[in-house]
């Protein structure tokens, strides 16, 4: 018979979520959090701001964001007292909270995410506008055509709701690669996320007040969204919808216009949607305001590696997400005498100092986690982390109140305790169907916690503060693929590392959710969903970043964790990718003994990689091969790929990359 901690967990779980936040009844509640900081205290450009869609999106009243923790635990309350939220009682947890939300809002939607201009090829690279290949990369939408688009969505959306103001750092205040951005939204969820995400509050206006422009901010604007009232099928959809999460998912819409420095998002409350500091502003606005400033905005992991000797170098690392960046950014070193802290597990902003080293900034506050994968045995730090802080959003849970996900199977015993799934469903063990035959998951697959940085038993506290940001002296390239491509290699120069990253492929993961799975997606830099602008000027622009470096360019390299033999990964991955960490050190140092030059570029020699203590029988000569057929075929997809999307945009040095890696791999 289940436990009566069980049976309550169950019944939460089957609870209606999120209804309260849209009535009248609860409304009063809301009203009991008192603003510290006054509509009228804001400066002008944000007032003005403020104004503008507080007309459109009529609310019923305004709130001004302080940051606080009294806020915070306030707002954490009402959504707990609406449903939204529930606080994890088992004492393992310090201030955690779990949200469940819409099965149709679960992940990123790229084909809803729009890139907003005056003119398509701002945007959509030649290949694509004359018909050569279609769009894989960003969408593009004439900025007027979108504000009328959006206009239908967005007039009276907040009616009945509060609007919070969000004031929020993307990087250390004041920092030299910081921006400041000014979020609106009506969602309390949104607002407690941002929180950890971002530095947050009234600090931050004190530092846009002081700045030569206090209008340099970015504009961000989300809702929730409502039904059209016109449209009998919406609203009956989003009547049985307001039991579980208000959102308006047939209706979804997030735009960006990079030359007004705005964002606008409705229908969404997943965090990848709504959280507009993370990825619309990190990367897709982002990157767009680095190839006007001259700086990079990049889908990268910042780490910290010192050697037994205690010196220290810094990697920027970029791989498509859910491709391992937390689990890098935090590992455990398996080689005696290694260290890895983490300054950042996803976000890089980089530009070069006037001594031409590349410096780098994390510009998050927090760490938005794919939940499943993440283990003790995988990533031990993020699971202590999780325990203080946190905000888990569609996981299970054991009957004992703790979280469960899929990679967490070896830490529980499933004949001494039940579980229950993120959808409700009471019992589950591995293994089991549902009624179409198809695997059960206990946690959707792109469930996630969000956890503040000061958490992270490991992180490299000077080197995240610093506003200067850290030197890098290597960048790295990944993602999974089961085959071709070694587990580490060097590329020859800048220009050979930028081929390299424009010729990135992955397999598909469920970060996005209207992506199929394992499908080999080209993936440039790990940026396809997050180009800012047209793919061809973001090439040319990482080309050209060789003269800033004045000769102190960070060497790239490109790694493979993920190879397999059948079902089975060859390499064994987790602390012992400390092993190739050490390679990719002892390069950067200089040392020509562990390398030898190959048609792709510079592979590990035969003793190259330190495998002392490597447990297992590991296929090292498997890991290091470098197919020539296989490669020859990797070439002429990826010049088809590249040649179809850019078309008359694509740099002549690319081309010429390729060209050269064609005739080094026919003439092995």
């Amino acid at each position: 018979m289940a436990s009566a901690s069980f049976r309550m967990l169950r019944a939460v779980a089957r609870r209606p979520l999120g209804t309260a936040l849209l009535s009248g009844s609860r409304f009063q509640l809301v009203r009991s959090l008192t603003s510290q900081i006054r509509l009228d205290n804001l400066n002008p450009e944000v007032r003005d701001f403020v104004n503008e869609y507080t007309k459109q999106l009529n609310p019923d009243d305004v709130y001004v964001c302080d940051g606080s923790e009294e806020e915070n635990k306030k707002l954490c309350e009402l959504m707990q007292d609406s449903g939204m939220l529930r606080k994890l009682t088992n004492p393992a947890y310090t201030n955690c909270w779990a949200a469940r939300t819409d099965p149709c809002d679960v992940a990123r939607l790229e084909s809803k995410t729009v890139i907003c201009t005056g003119d398509e090829s701002d945007v959509v690279p030649e290949g694509v506008r004359s018909g050569k290949a279609p769009n894989q990369l960003a969408r593009w939408m004439k900025d007027s055509e979108m504000d009328k688009e959006m206009a239908t969505r967005m007039n009276g959306t907040m009616q009945g709701r509060r609007m919070y103001i969000i004031p929020f750092s993307m990087g250390p205040l004041g920092g030299h690669l910081s921006k400041i951005g000014i979020q609106l939204t009506d969602s309390p969820y949104v607002v407690a996320s941002m929180r950890i995400m971002t530095r947050m509050g009234k600090e931050v206006l004190a530092t846009l007040d002081s700045k030569k422009e206090p209008g340099d901010f970015v504009k961000c604007v989300h809702s929730i969204g409502r039904p059209d009232p016109n449209d009998d099928m919406q609203v009956r959809k989003a009547n049985e919808r307001l039991l579980t999460w208000p959102c308006d998912p047939d209706r979804v819409l997030i735009a960006h216009y990079p030359a007004r420095n705005k964002i606008v998002s409705y229908g969404s409350g997943y965090g990848g949607n709504s959280l507009l500091g993370k990825k619309c502003l990190a990367l897709r606005i982002a990157s767009y305001l680095g190839w006007k400033e001259g700086r990079l905005a990049e889908h990268m992991l910042i780490l910290r590696v010192e050697n037994p000797e205690g010196k220290a170098k810094y990697f920027a690392a970029a791989f498509p997400s859910a491709c391992g960046k937390t689990n890098l950014a935090m590992m455990d070193a398996s080689i005696d005498g290694w260290k890895v802290k983490c300054v950042g597990d996803d976000i890089a902003w980089m530009g070069f100092d006037d001594q031409g080293q590349l410096r780098a900034i994390n510009p998050e506050n927090g760490f938005f986690g794919v939940a499943p994968g993440t283990s003790k045995k995988s990533n031990p730090h993020a699971m202590e982390m999780m325990h203080r802080d946190t905000v888990f959003t569609n996981v299970a849970f054991t009957e004992e109140g703790k979280v469960y996900w899929e990679g967490m199977e070896e830490e529980l015993d499933f004949t001494k305790t039940k579980v229950i799934t993120w959808r409700g469903i009471p019992y589950w063990r591995p293994g089991m169907k549902n009624i179409d035959g198809r695997s059960m998951q206990a946690a959707h697959p792109n469930s996630r916690f969000c956890t503040p940085v000061k958490s992270c038993g490991v992180l490299d506290q000077e080197g995240f503060d610093s506003p200067n940001g850290v030197v890098i002296e290597a960048i790295l390239f990944g993602g999974r693929r089961p085959d071709t491509v070694p587990l580490v290699f060097q590329t020859f120069d800048w220009k050979h590392g930028v081929m390299v990253g424009a010729a990135m492929r992955s397999l598909a993961t469920s970060a996005a959710a209207d992506l199929g799975k394992k499908k080999l997606l080209h993936d440039p830099f790990a940026m396809r969903p997050f180009f800012g602008y047209n793919f061809g000027k973001y090439l040319k622009h990482w080309f050209g970043m060789e003269e800033r470096g004045k000769g102190n360019l960070p060497g790239i390299f490109h790694v493979n964790w993920f190879q397999k033999d059948g079902d089975k990964f060859i390499w064994p991955g987790f602390g012992e990718n400390s092993r190739v960490l050490e390679w990719i050190f002892r390069r950067v140092e200089g040392d020509d003994t562990i390398a030898k030059k190959t048609p792709i570029g510079y592979l590990p020699t035969a003793d190259g990689i330190n495998v002392t203590g490597l447990k297992g029988d590991v296929d090292m000569k498997r890991l290091l091969d470098v197919p020539r057929d296989a490669w020859l075929k990797e070439e002429e997809e990826v010049r088809t790929y590249l040649e179809g999307q850019l078309g008359t945009d694509m740099p002549p040095q690319l081309l010429d990359q390729l060209t050269q890696l064609k005739q080094r791999l026919q003439q092995s």
